[in-house]
């Protein structure tokens, strides 16, 4: 794996190379390209002058920031390297908190976080079991893709989680969206029924129980339209307003109270590294698909997904 930054991790004065990993990935699900209807190739992106037509080199393209309509001030590379944060090449930790006090609307995605190379792994496990035995979050800045980000960091296992947080100018206000919800007053009797359900509905959360139903039915409708079928539209299950929510909630405790004849056990979850694509049909006279997905793409060829 590649990491997506290298750099420092430093507790005051004490400081470790480390090396942050995407913790999360999406290149197992099923993308699309976009083609010409007419042709069936593939759609070509360039890059235009929006004034004139022509196609723009990359070379000739700057960054500008818009101060009013058709008014740019150009921005080049050189000065934005100039900015050099210290938080390029250092994840400084500020402050510890607890894991309580940050609202996940802050949360945006996990790294994980490791020594870089043979040296530092003394300095690493003090700053990780340091913030394991206090039982805080580690908070610090870091810069990625140019943007300085601040980072929560956690340990797990024998590494650290670090998940980006966003500031408070870009989370919104719940009161934008909340202001007009009525107040209503649920009775006692109805509380009681909505606790039965979640009780029986209560279980331990395991991701492995989870199944991306979504991606199963595009690999179904591709090897179908891959074997000739004809596709015919299913019926959608159409919302019901609920006129008495007292009966609703006493049916949906005997529903959920009797057992499931015909159930079948969940399925587990595909692991990463097999992916859903393993489930495409192998055209005849090509490889199977699960060789397909191991095989190196060619360097400079990317396929570009709608």
């Amino acid at each position: 794996m590649r990491a997506n930054w290298k750099g420092f991790l430093r507790l005051s004065l004490v400081t470790c190379p480390v090396a942050l990993y995407p913790a999360t990935s999406e290149s197992e699900k099923i993308s699309f390209n976009q083609l010409n209807r007419a042709t069936g190739h593939r759609i070509k992106y360039v890059k235009v002058d929006v004034d004139t037509g022509d196609e723009v080199p990359n070379e000739d393209i700057v960054k500008g920031y818009e101060l009013e309509k058709g008014q740019f001030i150009e921005v080049t590379k050189e000065e934005l390297e100039e900015l050099a944060l210290e938080s390029t090449r250092t994840i400084e930790i500020d402050e510890f908190v607890d894991k309580a006090e940050i609202d996940p609307r802050y949360l945006i995605r996990p790294y994980y976080l490791r020594p870089d190379g043979k040296i530092g792994h003394d300095a690493f496990a003090v700053i990780r079991e340091t913030i394991r035995e206090m039982d805080k979050v580690a908070i610090g800045r870091v810069v990625l893709t140019n943007r300085e980000h601040i980072i929560a960091l956690e340990p797990l296992e024998k590494g650290l989680v670090g998940t980006l947080l966003r500031y408070p100018y870009e989370v919104r206000s719940e009161q934008e969206y909340f202001d007009e919800i009525q107040d209503v007053k649920v009775t006692k009797d109805m509380l009681d029924l909505a606790r039965h359900i979640v009780n029986q509905k209560t279980g331990t959360f395991d991701p492995e129980k989870f199944e991306d139903h979504y991606e199963t039915a595009l690999v179904d409708l591709i090897n179908q339209k891959r074997a000739g079928k004809t596709i015919r539209p299913k019926e959608r299950p159409k919302g019901e307003n609920v006129v008495d929510l007292m009966e609703a909630l006493r049916q949906s405790v005997g529903r959920e109270a009797a057992p499931a004849k015909a159930a079948k056990p969940a399925k587990k979850a595909r692991k990463a590294a097999a992916g859903q694509k393993e489930m495409l049909m192998p055209i005849q006279g090509k490889k199977p698909a699960k060789e397909a997905v191991a095989k190196k793409p060619v360097t400079g060829q990317r396929r570009k997904s709608a």
